[in-house]
């Protein structure tokens, strides 16, 4: 069993149980298909095995019916039938196949169909399609000291599978690893608010982290996402108090904005009916005409305008006469 067996079993047996790894509760990991679910069957050699071993029934069967049978031709057509059928492999056109001799890289081959030597060359499948791997949740400080847990996924592709397999052990668990590195230094040196804000940016910088140290692993990085920034709970309470001070702070000035627009509209108002005499009657006739339709209304004038407009000229008349 080797470390990618033991690592998958590991987070099947996290993800049935009720806790996570690090005890928080699991989450959902992106789906990664396992190598059986991935190799597509090779039918071509069974065929050929089958269609090898009728044809030995047919020629030497009468042979193998005798008593005592003659098993020696017989035996050495099982045996060349199945080092024929065991030398033709089969590639998907997702899948590129490394051959290795006696240990020693050979030669990649795939998609499709080709030969190897039996027990002297091996066979290697790699899957080339895009693969999403998660970066499990973690804790990180910011530069202004706010611990965070937050969580991302990778997306690579293998574009030469020869040095992803020969130059890095496990290429997957190798990218984690090292994302999981460069996620805590770029969280590092960005602020709360910053981390908050520029989660493209984040990915940008870390894709670009994954780009210099793996461009010999034979490794592509298309995209890096951050996925959950989760904060502590006094600090939600505290940025929620912020928030709901800066709404009000916004209403604040709107509504002061609203009456100094009054006020200058009244005061634009006042200085018109000042210059125009008129002005004023026609707006004390409105006041009473919207007062009038309402029943429980009752409006009463005690003074007649012309009066008051007579008291007024002889206020300036008798103002003028004092000054002269």
């Amino acid at each position: 069993m080797d470390l990618r067996e033991v690592r998958e079993q590991l987070e099947e047996a996290f993800a049935q149980s009720n806790v996570g790894p690090g005890g928080e509760p699991p989450r959902q990991r992106p789906f990664r298909a396992s190598q059986e679910q991935t190799m597509i069957v090779n039918y071509l050699s069974l065929i050929v095995f089958v269609g090898l071993m009728v044809l030995g029934w047919i020629v030497w069967g009468e042979d193998m019916r005798q008593d005592p049978p003659h098993l020696g031709i017989p035996t050495l057509w099982f045996l060349g039938s199945l080092f024929v059928s065991r030398a033709i492999k089969l590639a998907a056109q997702w899948e590129r196949s490394l051959v290795f001799r006696l240990g020693k890289f050979s030669r990649t081959r795939g998609p499709g169909v080709y030969l190897v030597i039996p027990l002297i060359e091996q066979v290697r499948h790699v899957d080339t399609r895009v693969i999403a791997v998660d970066i499990p949740r973690q804790e990180a400080i910011t530069k202004d000291n706010v611990p965070l847990m937050l969580d991302g996924v990778v997306f690579l592709r293998v574009i030469r599978p020869d040095e992803a397999v020969i130059n890095v052990q496990d290429y997957m668990m190798a990218m984690v690893q090292y994302a999981r590195s460069a996620l805590r230094d770029v969280i590092g040196g960005r602020t709360l608010d910053e981390a908050l804000s520029d989660r493209e940016g984040i990915g940008h910088q870390i894709m670009g982290m994954l780009r210099q140290e793996t461009e010999h692993w034979g490794l592509e990085v298309e995209g890096i996402r951050i996925q959950d920034i989760i904060l502590p709970e006094d600090l939600k309470k505290v940025m929620s108090r912020q928030a709901s001070a800066e709404r009000e702070k916004r209403a604040n000035i709107t509504k002061s904005e609203g009456d100094r627009l009054a006020a200058e509209n009244l005061a634009s108002a006042a200085r018109t009916m000042k210059a125009s005499p008129g002005a004023m009657q026609l707006r004390t006739l409105q006041t009473i005409d919207g007062l009038g339709p309402t029943a429980s209304n009752t409006v009463v004038l005690a003074v007649p305008v012309e009066i008051m407009e007579l008291v007024d000229a002889f206020s300036k008349a008798r103002q003028g006469q004092l000054e002269s």
